[in-house]
C-alpha cells in the first residue's frame, strides 16, 4: 500500500492511495481461506472445497469488500501515523474510473485536520463573578407577587357590574330545541370571567351583569364538541346570577404559607430567598462563564478548519432566520447565505469549543451515564404523554445524543477552569445583574 501525500497547505491535507492488484488478490485470498473450512458444496466435504472454485463463486462478491477495508485500514494507519485528527468525515474517491479486475486502485483524499490548540495555564486566568443577595424587600415583593397568585373573591356591592377577571356566582339550566340537555345545569357555580373554561362566547355575556340579574345567554357548541349530541348545536342557558365577587390578593399570613406547603410564613419566606438566590446564582453563572469565555478567546489564536467554520456560519444563519420568522416552519426557505457578522460569531464558536475540548481531554472531563439520562429526562417532558417513545429515540440517534452531551461537557470544562483561576467575587445589586443578563443577549 502506497500512500503519498498531495496537498499540505495550513490545515487542509491531502494524499493519493495506491493499492496494488496484488494486495487486493492476496486480501481475497486470505478471505476465502478465513472461510474455507466452514463451505460446503455439493461434490465436496465441508472443508474441502478448493480454492479455485471458491474464488470462482466468492471472489466477485469478496472483491468490493475486501477492497474497501484495505483502504479503510490505510486511513486508519495513515491517521494513527501522523496523530491528524481530520475536522469532517475525509473525502475520498477512487480515481481510475475505468477499474477493472487486475489494476491498482488508486484513490485520493482529501480533508482538514484539527489544529493543535496551544495549551494554557489556567491559574494565570482571572475572571469577576458578580454575586446579589436576596434582600428582605425582595423577599416581600416576591411574597406579594405569590399572594396575587393565589388571589380569593371578595363580593362586590349590589347593583355594581361584573367586570373581565371577577368572579361570578351562578344558577343555569342550558336547553336545546328548547329542551334541557343532560350535563347542562347547575347549581351555586363560580366561573371566572376569561378564564375560557366554558363554551367560547359563554362567558363574555356575562361581563356587565349584576348580582340578582337572570340573562338568557346564547352561544353554539364547537363542532368538535366531546358529545356528538351537541356538537354544532345552538344553545341557550338560563342564568341566574347569585353573586358578583371581585378578585383579591390572599392575605400574606401562615395560611397562605401552608397553601404552599410551608409550615408557617417565616418558612415561606425561607423558601423564597432560597429561590431568590438559586435565581441569582444562575444569572451569575451565565455572566462569569461569557465573561470567562470572552477572556479565553482573546487570550488565544490558532488556525481554524474552514469546513467547520462555514458549517457553523451556516447553522448560526439558519437559526437566526428562524428567529426571525417565526411563522416560517419549514426548511424550504432555499441557502441562507451567512453574513460576516455570522462567520465572525462561527470562527469564535469554533475556536472555543476546540479549545474546551482540548482542556476537556487535558483534564479527563466525562460525561456520566446519570447526567445523560438526566438530560434526557429533562428533554422528554417537553412531549407529555411521549416521553418514552423520546428517550428511545434518543437512545438509537447518536447526532441527538451529541447535542445533550455538548452543552453538559461544556459546562463541566468550565466548572474545572473556574476552579483553577483567579475569580474575584463583587457583589451586585439584583437590578445590576439583571441588567449584565440583558446585555448577554444583545451581543
Amino acid at each position: 500500500m502506497q500512500v503519498t501525500e498531495t496537498l499540505n497547505e495550513g490545515l487542509k491535507r491531502g494524499y493519493a492511495i495506491t493499492l496494488t492488484a496484488d494486495e487486493l488478490d492476496a486480501k481475497v485470498h486470505e478471505k476465502l481461506a478465513e472461510a474455507q473450512p466452514e463451505v460446503e458444496m455439493k461434490g465436496f466435504r465441508k472443508g474441502k472445497v478448493p480454492m479455485a472454485l471458491l474464488r470462482k463463486q466468492f471472489g466477485q462478491r469478496l472483491l468490493g469488500e475486501s477492497m474497501q477495508e484495505a483502504i479503510d485500514g490505510a486511513m486508519s494507519k495513515h491517521f494513527e501515523d501522523t496523530g491528524d485528527r481530520p475536522a469532517m468525515q475525509p473525502e475520498v474517491k477512487m480515481t481510475n474510473e475505468d477499474w477493472s479486475e487486475g489494476d491498482d486502485v488508486h484513490v485520493e483524499m482529501n480533508y482538514e485536520k484539527l489544529p493543535d490548540v496551544p495549551e494554557i495555564d489556567l491559574t494565570d486566568l482571572s475572571v469577576t463573578k458578580p454575586v446579589a443577595k436576596a434582600s428582605d424587600e425582595d423577599v416581600e415583593e416576591a411574597l406579594k407577587n405569590l399572594a396575587e397568585t393565589a388571589q380569593d373573591f371578595k363580593e362586590r356591592q349590589d347593583g355594581v357590574k361584573s367586570k373581565d377577571g371577577d368572579q361570578v356566582v351562578i344558577d343555569f339550566v342550558g336547553k336545546v330545541d328548547g329542551e334541557a340537555f343532560e350535563g347542562g345545569a347547575a347549581e351555586d357555580y363560580p366561573l371566572t370571567l376569561g378564564s375560557n373554561s366554558f363554551i367560547p362566547g359563554f362567558e363574555e355575556q356575562l361581563v356587565g351583569v349584576t348580582k340578582g340579574e337572570e340573562k338568557a345567554v346564547e352561544v353554539t357548541f364547537p363542532e368538535e364538541y366531546g358529545a356528538e349530541n351537541l356538537a354544532g348545536k345552538a344553545a341557550v342557558f338560563d342564568v341566574t346570577v347569585k353573586e358578583v365577587k371581585k378578585p383579591v390578593a390572599a392575605e400574606i399570613d401562615d395560611e397562605l404559607a401552608k397553601k404552599f406547603g410551608a409550615e408557617d410564613l417565616e418558612g415561606l419566606k425561607g423558601q423564597i430567598r432560597e429561590r431568590l438566590e438559586a435565581e441569582y446564582q444562575g444569572a451569575a453563572r451565565q455572566v462569569v462563564k461569557r465573561r470567562l469565555l470572552d477572556v479565553l478567546d482573546e487570550k488565544v489564536q490558532f488556525d481554524l478548519p474552514p469546513s467547520l467554520v462555514d458549517a457553523e456560519a451556516k447553522q448560526i444563519a439558519h437559526q437566526l432566520y428562524h428567529e426571525d420568522n417565526p411563522d416560517d416552519h419549514g426548511h424550504d426557505h432555499g441557502e441562507i447565505e451567512p453574513t460576516d457578522e455570522h462567520k465572525t460569531l462561527a470562527e469564535r464558536r469554533v475556536r472555543l469549543g476546540l479549545l474546551l475540548a482540548e482542556i476537556g481531554n487535558q483534564h479527563e472531563v466525562q460525561v456520566t451515564d446519570a447526567e445523560m439520562t438526566q438530560a434526557i429526562m429533562n428533554q422528554a417532558r417537553q412531549y407529555p404523554g411521549q416521553e418514552r417513545a423520546f428517550f428511545d429515540f434518543v437512545r438509537q440517534n447518536q447526532q441527538m445524543q451529541q447535542q445533550l452531551r455538548a452543552p453538559i461537557f461544556e459546562d463541566k470544562v468550565v466548572d474545572v477552569i473556574l476552579d483553577k483561576a483567579k475569580v474575584e467575587e463583587n457583589e451586585v445589586a439584583k437590578e445590576d445583574l439583571q441588567k449584565m443578563l440583558d446585555e448577554l443577549d444583545e451581543v
